[in-house]
């Protein structure tokens, strides 16, 4: 109870931001970039940014369909690989079946047991975090190069590998946009992959998606009223902006809902601004083995909206 009381105070941030300079020092170049008046543990929010022009990635302004085959690195990729790359503008996400061998799955599945035995790695609730700062192998999954060349094709520009994160079982997230947790000045400079470990059937609680969603205007913290003020963090809980999320899609009911029922080893990469979520589990004892990675522009400011706080890198 004192924590969290404690955490609706910006102060409380700042003393353990100020302890972690390593790692937020990457945000001070680029807060003289747009005039901003930050020490390196400053809260921050996107009411900081307003009236600051900063340009979302080409492929949010312009169509992918239309720049991506001008690029010689689309090029070397298979037609298969092309034909999904080319609805990324259009749907804010893309599916690349049978992406990784089931072999390699395996050999991934392996590795997280083997880390988890050795005490090297431990469920946080229902995930694992930065498992790849313990195995190679997992980090590899990561930086595969064709990965790479699909999420920077789809970026046009370089990202950098930020955290993973190992799922079990299925989160039952509600619907919710990464940028809330993961939020960028400029918008839209994070994308998100995930890996299937295994099949996935309606029982397991599933990925579900808005195709198109990702236009939508960002909502941060003055979208439900939850701005803070000097020295205080807003009011509002996270079932608060949830319960804003579920407003806009009844507004936008042009959106549809789709579940994904994996196969091991498909590839999910989505949009920062698309709405997901995950389903609930019909089966309680299901499982939903997954692998999430996180990826950020070098050159976009990164913090979370929700706490005010720069992200530590």
């Amino acid at each position: 109870m004192l924590i969290s009381f404690l955490r609706k105070y910006k102060w409380s941030f700042k003393v353990s931001n100020f302890f972690n300079r390593k790692k937020l020092l990457h945000n001070t170049e680029l807060y003289k970039k747009y005039n901003l008046k930050k020490n390196y543990y400053s809260s921050i929010n996107s009411q900081d940014f307003e009236g600051i022009n900063g340009q979302e990635p080409i492929m949010d302004r312009e169509d992918c369909a239309q720049l991506l085959p001008q690029q010689e690195r689309f090029n070397s990729l298979d037609k298969k690989t092309q034909d999904s790359l080319l609805k990324w503008s259009k749907d804010g996400f893309v599916i690349l079946d049978s992406f990784f061998q089931k072999e390699e799955i395996d050999l991934i599945n392996k590795e997280v047991e083997e880390l988890l035995q050795a005490k090297k790695i431990k469920w946080s609730k229902n995930r694992i975090l930065f498992a790849i700062k313990k195995s190679k192998l997992l980090k590899s999954v990561a930086t595969f190069p064709k990965l790479k060349d699909c999420i920077e094709l789809l970026m046009a520009k370089e990202m950098d590998l930020f955290q993973s994160i190992n799922f079990y079982e299925s989160s039952q997230q509600k619907t919710h946009s990464d940028s809330i947790h993961m939020t960028t000045f400029p918008h839209g400079n994070i994308i998100a992959v995930w890996v299937a470990l295994q099949d996935v059937s309606p029982e397991d609680g599933p990925l579900h998606y808005y195709p198109g969603s990702h236009k939508l205007p960002y909502i941060m913290n003055k979208d439900f009223d939850n701005q803070s003020s000097t020295f205080k963090l807003g009011n509002k809980s996270y079932q608060d902006y949830e319960n804003k999320i579920e407003q806009v899609l009844q507004e936008n009911t042009h959106l549809k809902k789709e579940v994904f029922l994996a196969k091991k080893g498909d590839v999910l990469i989505w949009h920062a601004n698309l709405l997901h979520g995950a389903q609930a589990k019909i089966n309680p004892n299901a499982s939903r083995k997954s692998m999430v990675f996180h990826f950020y522009a070098s050159d976009a400011i990164a913090y979370h909206e929700i706490t005010e706080r720069p992200t530590l890198k």
